[in-house]
């Protein structure tokens, strides 16, 4: 043997999205030079025991998204890229904001600056949630600029698009090349029943999920998909929380369409009654779409071992329970309309996923590693460069412990929001080391790598955002830019 790398991993059990097998790992210049045996390095760690897997990769996040006029939420890049770290994810894809009737410029150069923070490797999915002509002219130079995804919300006041602005954006997003995700719930399902709910008194926060039961998830998923395929546009489908909503996805994909499916921790480790803890507590668990109830759990774990759900992200969306950015910003006993819903979880992801999923038997470690870093990365047109332990990839590599017991708590996961909804939960399987580009950044909790380390990854063109070319009656609406 021969010091022929920067840094030799030595002993550890590789798995890759395909394979699992023993070998070491050489990294040289911040990337994977070799796989093999009997490598050396000029600095050497030894990982017998322990898992070898591609750092996470998390394609729904918001870290540092900017509020309206140019606010801030409860997690900068700073504290969540730290999280992130800290639970073995290395690269994320947060969110550039737009709001109604602004330009995205100012919002954009606002958002980059503060990604200049980041400890990990980022990118941004563009927010549109007004598709005027002016805004929609701005598309091909965000684009252009290494931001090669759109997300667009069917729900939500402020943020909604009806069906013809959809359109839109699917037909700027198609002559440009970029992928669109979209959020699928029915605005108008979920206000009448709102509306029938406070009339009722129903107002606490388990009604959050009464509001919004699955056939408002998937009625919407299907219209999505089926204007996607109207415009033959490449789309995500976000945070999936149930079988019927995935079921609609399988469909798409058995007719060929370029549809994806994405699930959150959220919809397998809680259920609504998580909302109906007592007091104020089940704002905890509040997000959007709402956990279902835990016989849905199965029919999430057999969508992912199908294929169907293709990833795993955190939608790591930071309310504090109490003081700035807060869930309780209108009083402790507003009612569920006027709470606002995410939970955090860019460093529960990992552990989670595997300790519910591995641990237990309902998926296999290639599995994992295709939920929670090779798929997000080729879908979002990092593949090869991110989510992969092959020579030429970036050598982001988190050494994973997968017999380690670990009770999760607020302080474990090192972000900034004041509360976990899994706080005192046991999972089995634990990330030792988070390494990131060839450099080690998290050890043992501890943070070894600097504000400002982090990279931004611009995006160019890739084949999984490319149309399929089949346009109903052979029409190109999109070409033709018509609204």
């Amino acid at each position: 043997m021969t010091d022929d790398f920067d840094l030799a991993i030595r002993g550890g059990t590789v798995v890759t999205e395909t394979q699992v097998f023993r070998a070491d790992v050489g990294i040289r210049g911040g990337r994977i030079a070799a796989v093999g045996e009997n490598l050396a390095g000029r600095q050497t760690i030894e990982a017998d025991g322990l898992l070898v897997m591609p750092g996470g990769v998390d394609t729904h996040c918001h870290l540092d998204q900017v509020e309206p006029g140019m606010g801030y939420g409860a997690e900068d890049f700073v504290t969540g890229s730290r999280s992130a770290l800290a639970g073995g994810t290395t690269t994320a894809i947060s969110f550039v904001a737009q709001f109604k009737g602004e330009p995205i410029r100012d919002v954009l150069a606002e958002t980059l600056r503060r990604g200049e923070r980041s400890i990990i490797d980022y990118s941004f999915h563009q927010i549109v949630t007004d598709p005027t002509d002016a805004v929609l002219a701005e598309i091909p130079a965000i684009v252009a600029s290494g931001i090669r995804s759109l997300k667009v919300f069917l729900t939500y006041d402020g943020a909604r698009l009806d069906d013809r602005q959809f359109l839109r954006v699917l037909a700027a997003a198609r002559r440009e090349g970029a992928m669109v995700a979209v959020h699928c719930e029915n605005y108008d399902a979920i206000g009448w029943l709102t509306e029938q709910l406070l009339a009722a008194g129903l107002t606490a926060p388990k009604y959050h999920a009464w509001s919004r039961p699955k056939v408002v998830e998937r009625e919407t998923t299907y219209r999505a998909i089926a204007l996607a395929e109207l415009v033959d546009t490449p789309i995500q489908v976000f945070h999936v929380s149930c079988a019927e909503v995935a079921e609609e996805i399988a469909r798409a994909k058995r007719r060929g369409l370029k549809v994806w499916g994405e699930t959150c921790p959220q919809y397998f480790a809680l259920t609504a009654a998580d909302m109906d803890r007592p007091g104020f507590e089940g704002s905890k668990a509040m997000c959007s779409p709402a956990p279902r109830d835990e016989a849905d759990h199965e029919g999430l774990w057999e969508m992912m071992r199908q294929g169907v759900l293709d990833v795993v992200s955190s939608d790591h969306s930071a309310f504090n329970t109490t003081g700035h950015h807060a869930k309780d910003m209108h009083g402790r006993d507003a009612s569920f309309r006027d709470i606002p819903n995410g939970v955090p979880g860019v460093g529960s992801r990992l552990p989670l996923l595997f300790s519910e999923g591995v641990v237990k038997g309902r998926i296999d470690l290639p599995t994992f590693v295709a939920l929670t870093a090779a798929n997000p990365a080729r879908i979002y047109g990092l593949g090869g460069r991110k989510g992969t332990i092959a020579p030429g990839a970036d050598a982001d590599i988190v050494l994973w412990d997968p017999g380690k017991r670990v009770t999760l708590t607020n302080a474990l996961l090192q972000h900034a929001v004041d509360y976990t909804p899994y706080e005192g939960r046991e999972v089995t399987g634990w990330p030792v080391m988070t390494i990131r580009r060839g450099i080690p950044a998290m050890r043992e909790g501890k943070l070894l790598a600097e504000e400002g380390s982090g990279r931004f990854l611009p995006r160019g063109p890739y084949d999984l955002a490319r149309p399929l070319g089949r346009l109903a009656n052979g029409f190109d609406a999109a070409r033709a830019q018509l609204a």
